[in-house]
C-alpha cells in the first residue's frame, strides 16, 4: 500500500485543479496567521474554564522562534477586541461567555464556506472554509459562535462533525502515473480526492466513479479516497442515472440476497387466507394508473347497495402480509424508505418479483388487499365505512388518457362505473376546497426519450379529471384511516401514530410572497387561514397559462411549510385536514407499511406503541423521500441540459424564475428548461443583488432584472457534468 507520506509528496509534484502540473520550488511549511488563529480558537473552545497566556500556547503547539510568538500576542488581543476571548489578568486569557455552540447542517457555498442552519440560531451561521474543519455539505456539525459584532452576519467555527452526511462522492477520475485523483464537479464536494493507483478498482482516466472516502488528515486540504464502483463513461444515460442516484446515497440495484429472498415469497393464496378476508372478487373493480406505471398498489370498486346508496372500495396492495418484520426484505425497505422515480426508471423500495408481480393488483388475477370501504350516497357524504383485509380480482387496468376519454365521450368498457365515481370524486373535490384546501396543481416536465434514453421531446403533464378521481377517492381513504386511530373523545389520549403532516406557513414567507405578487397586479390576503387558502387559490386559478404561472406557482409552494412523516399530529394545512396520514401506497412508501402494521395491531387490542421509536423511523422517512425528490429534479435537469445541447447559440424567450448573488436563473417559455445568465455577462454597469425586492439592479444605470421579468435569452453553454445551461442576453 502506498503512504499517506508518499502520496503527499506525489500530490505536491503532481497535478493541479485544473490538471496542470506544477512548476516552482516547493514550499516549507510555515504556521500562518489565520491556521495559528484557528487552533487558538480551538485550544480554547476545548478548555473552556482555563486561562492560558501567549507563553503556554506557544509551549501547546511547540512554537519557539520569537516573531511566531510575538504573533500569537496579536492574535490573543485582536480575539479579545471582537469579543471570543477575555482578559481576565494581565496577558492571561480565557474563552468568552458570550459565545456559545449550536448544533446544525452545513450548507456548502460554490466556494467551498459554509452556512449552518440550526433550530437553536434565529440566522444562518456563517464558516469560512479554513474554520469547517473538512465538513461537508448536509454534515451534522457543532459550531462554536464567535462573539457578535453589531450589524453582522453571525460567524463561527466547526468544532466537531457530529454526523456526516456522505460518505462516498461521485466524480470523474484522472489517472496518472503515480497517483490518481477525482474531481467532483458538485458542491457537495469542492476538493478533489487522491486516489492511491492500487485503489482504484480498474478504473481509467476519464470515468465517472463513486469514491469513498478513507483518510482526511486535519492538515491537508484534500482528503485520500478508494474507487468501490466504476459507473462507466460520462454521457451515457446508464452512468448518468447511476451518478445521479449515487450523489445523493440512493441504491440503483438490489443486494443478491435480498432478490434471492424476494424470489422465494409465495403468491399462492391460502385456504386460511380467504376466510380470514372480505371477499371483493366479484365486485367490479379496476385500476387508474399512468400508461408506463408496472405497480399498481391501488384499485377502485363499485357496488350499489339495496338501500340506493353506494359502496365504494379502496383496496390497497397488502404489501405487509408478504414482507414481515425484520425480514432481510423488510429491512431493505426501512432503509429505502421509497421508490425512486427518475426520468427514465424507477428504482422500487421492494424488489420487481414484489412490486410488479406480487403485491402489484394486476387484472384478472386474484389478490390480497388492506382496504377501506365506504357506503356513500348521491351527495358523496359517508353513511357508513370499514377497514380491513380483502381479496379481490380487478377487472381492468386502466391507464390515465383510457379512463380520461371515457369520462370525456361517455363510451367504452365499464363506463357507468367510471362516470359514477368521476361524479362522486369531484363532489368531494368541491367540498374539500371549500373547506380550505390548497390547490397546488404545478406543470410536470415530461421527456419522450429513445431506447438509449435520449431526449427527444418536452411534454408537460395535466391534472385531469382521471387523475382526480383516484386522487380524491385515495385523500379520503389516507383522511379516514388517521381518523380512525387519531380521533378520539375528549379527555382520551389517541395511540401513537404515523402521520403525514404539512404545518402552517410561515408569515414572514408568506408576506414576501405577497408582495412579489402584486407587480403582476395579484393580490392574497394574508390573516387567518380560510382567508389564505381562499385567495391563494384565486391566485392559483389566475396565473393558468400565463407566463408567471410557473414562477408565482414555484414561489407560492416555497412560502409553505415541507410536507413531512411525524407522530406528532399538526394537521395538513394544504389539505386542509386535521388527520392525514399515507396509507394507499405500501409498495412505493415505507411509511404505509408501517401504518398498515399499526392498523393491524390496534384492531386486534395491541397498545400503543413507542412513540420514540415511531418518529425516528418517520424522520429516517422523511429524509430519504427528500432525497429522491432531489435526485427525480436531477434527472429531470439532466435531460433538459442533453435536449438543450442541441440547441446552443438558439434565442428563446423566458422569465427570470430566480435571483442570487451571482446570477439570475431563466426558465424558458417553451420547454421549463432553466438555466442561468451570470452576473458577469451584464457588462453594462455594475450590478449587485437585491435580496429583499428578489432581483439585480445596476448601481449607475439603476437598470433592473426581477423575479418574473420577461427575456430573451441565448444558449451559450449546456454543461452535462455539471446539468447547468449558461445563457447570455439575446
Amino acid at each position: 500500500m502506498v503512504s499517506i507520506v508518499k502520496i503527499i509528496k506525489i500530490m505536491s509534484k503532481g497535478k493541479n485543479k485544473t490538471g496542470k502540473r506544477k512548476t516552482g520550488k516547493k514550499k516549507s511549511f510555515r504556521l500562518n496567521k489565520q491556521t495559528l488563529t484557528n487552533k487558538i480558537i480551538g485550544l480554547y473552545t476545548n478548555n473552556p474554564t482555563e486561562l492560558f497566556n501567549y507563553k503556554q500556547i506557544a509551549r501547546k503547539f511547540d512554537i519557539k522562534d520569537d516573531s511566531t510568538k510575538g504573533l500569537i500576542t496579536a492574535i490573543l488581543y485582536e480575539l479579545k477586541d471582537n469579543g471570543t476571548l477575555v482578559e481576565i489578568s494581565r496577558g492571561k486569557f480565557k474563552i468568552s461567555k458570550q459565545g456559545g455552540y449550536i448544533t446544525g447542517k452545513v450548507d456548502l457555498t460554490l466556494k467551498g464556506a459554509g452556512y449552518i442552519i440550526s433550530e437553536e440560531s434565529d440566522e444562518d451561521v456563517f464558516v469560512a472554509q479554513s474554520n469547517l474543519k473538512h465538513a461537508l455539505n448536509g454534515d451534522i456539525v457543532k459550531v462554536y459562535l464567535f462573539a457578535k459584532r453589531r450589524g453582522r452576519q453571525p460567524e463561527g467555527e466547526v468544532v466537531e462533525i457530529i454526523e456526516k452526511s456522505k460518505v462516498n462522492i461521485v466524480g470523474v477520475v484522472e489517472v496518472s502515473k503515480n497517483f490518481a485523483f477525482m474531481t467532483a464537479n458538485s458542491k457537495q464536494m469542492p476538493y478533489d480526492v487522491f486516489i492511491p493507483l492500487p485503489k482504484l478498482k480498474g478504473a481509467k482516466s476519464g470515468d465517472k466513479v463513486i469514491v469513498r472516502i478513507t483518510e482526511w488528515p486535519e492538515k491537508y486540504r484534500n482528503p485520500f479516497g478508494e474507487v468501490i464502483t466504476v459507473l462507466g463513461k460520462p454521457g451515457e444515460n446508464d452512468t448518468e442515472m447511476h451518478a445521479i442516484l449515487a450523489e445523493f446515497d440512493l441504491p440503483y440495484e438490489f443486494d443478491k440476497k435480498v432478490e434471492q429472498a424476494a424470489n422465494k415469497v409465495s403468491e399462492k393464496i391460502t385456504k386460511e387466507d380467504y376466510i380470514a378476508r372480505r371477499d371483493f372478487r366479484d365486485v367490479t373493480t379496476f385500476t387508474i394508473d399512468p400508461a408506463d406505471a408496472k405497480d399498481f398498489d391501488d384499485a377502485l370498486s363499485l357496488q350499489k347497495l339495496g338501500n340506493g346508496s353506494w359502496q365504494v372500495g379502496v383496496h390497497i396492495a397488502d404489501v405487509t402480509h408478504y414482507v414481515t418484520p425484520d425480514s432481510i426484505v423488510e429491512n431493505e425497505a426501512f432503509k429505502r424508505a421509497t421508490s425512486v422515480y427518475l426520468v427514465d426508471r424507477v428504482v422500487p423500495m421492494i424488489p420487481e418479483k414484489l412490486s410488479n408481480m406480487v403485491c402489484s393488483l394486476r387484472p384478472n388475477e386474484e389478490k390480497l388487499c388492506y382496504s377501506i370501504v365506504f357506503e356513500l350516497d348521491n351527495n358523496a357524504d359517508i353513511l357508513d365505512q370499514w377497514i380491513g383485509r380483502t381479496v379481490i380480482n380487478s377487472d381492468k387496468r386502466f391507464d390515465y388518457e383510457e379512463a380520461q376519454a371515457i369520462i370525456e365521450g361517455g363510451n367504452g368498457e365499464f363506463k357507468d362505473e367510471l362516470l359514477l365515481l368521476n361524479s362522486l370524486a369531484q363532489k368531494i373535490r368541491t367540498r374539500r376546497f371549500k373547506s380550505g384546501a390548497i390547490s397546488f396543481e404545478r406543470v410536470e416536465v415530461k421527456f419522450n426519450i429513445d431506447e438509449k434514453g435520449k431526449p427527444l421531446g418536452v411534454y408537460f403533464k395535466e391534472n385531469k379529471e382521471s387523475n382526480q378521481l383516484i386522487e380524491e377517492f385515495m385523500l379520503m381513504a389516507n383522511k379516514r384511516v388517521a381518523e380512525f386511530i387519531g380521533k378520539v373523545e375528549k379527555g382520551k389520549k389517541a395511540k401513537t401514530f404515523v402521520y403525514r403532516i404539512h404545518d402552517k406557513p410561515d408569515p414572514e414567507k408568506l408576506e414576501k410572497f405577497s408582495k412579489f405578487i402584486q407587480r403582476f397586479g395579484y393580490s392574497i390576503n394574508t390573516s387567518g387561514h380560510k382567508n389564505i387558502t381562499t385567495s391563494i387559490n384565486d391566485l392559483l386559478d389566475q396565473v393558468q397559462g400565463k407566463k408567471e404561472q410557473n414562477v408565482i406557482e414555484t414561489l407560492a409552494v416555497r412560502s409553505m411549510a415541507k410536507a413531512v412523516y411525524s407522530t406528532k399530529n399538526v394537521g395538513h394545512y394544504g389539505l386542509s385536514f386535521p388527520f392525514y396520514t399515507h396509507f394507499t401506497s405500501p409498495i412505493r412508501r415505507y411509511p404505509d407499511m408501517m401504518v398498515h402494521r399499526m392498523l393491524t395491531d390496534y384492531i386486534n387490542g395491541e397498545k400503543s406503541k413507542n412513540k420514540d421509536q415511531y418518529e425516528d423511523m418517520c424522520k429516517h422517512a422523511s429524509e430519504w423521500e427528500k432525497r429522491a425528490a432531489e435526485a427525480e429534479r436531477a434527472s429531470i435537469k439532466y435531460k433538459q441540459v442533453e435536449f438543450m445541447k442541441d440547441h446552443v447559440g438558439d434565442d428563446f424567450e423566458g422569465i427570470i424564475s430566480g435571483v442570487t448573488e451571482w446570477g439570475f436563473y431563466v426558465e424558458l417559455n417553451e420547454s421549463k428548461c432553466e438555466g442561468l445568465v451570470h452576473i458577469r455577462e451584464l457588462d453594462d454597469d455594475y450590478y449587485f443583488f437585491d435580496e429583499d425586492d428578489y432581483s439585480i439592479i445596476g448601481k449607475r444605470n439603476k437598470k433592473t432584472y426581477q423575479l418574473g421579468d420577461v427575456v430573451k435569452i441565448k444558449i451559450v453553454k449546456a454543461d452535462l457534468e455539471k446539468k447547468q445551461l449558461d445563457y447570455t442576453l439575446a
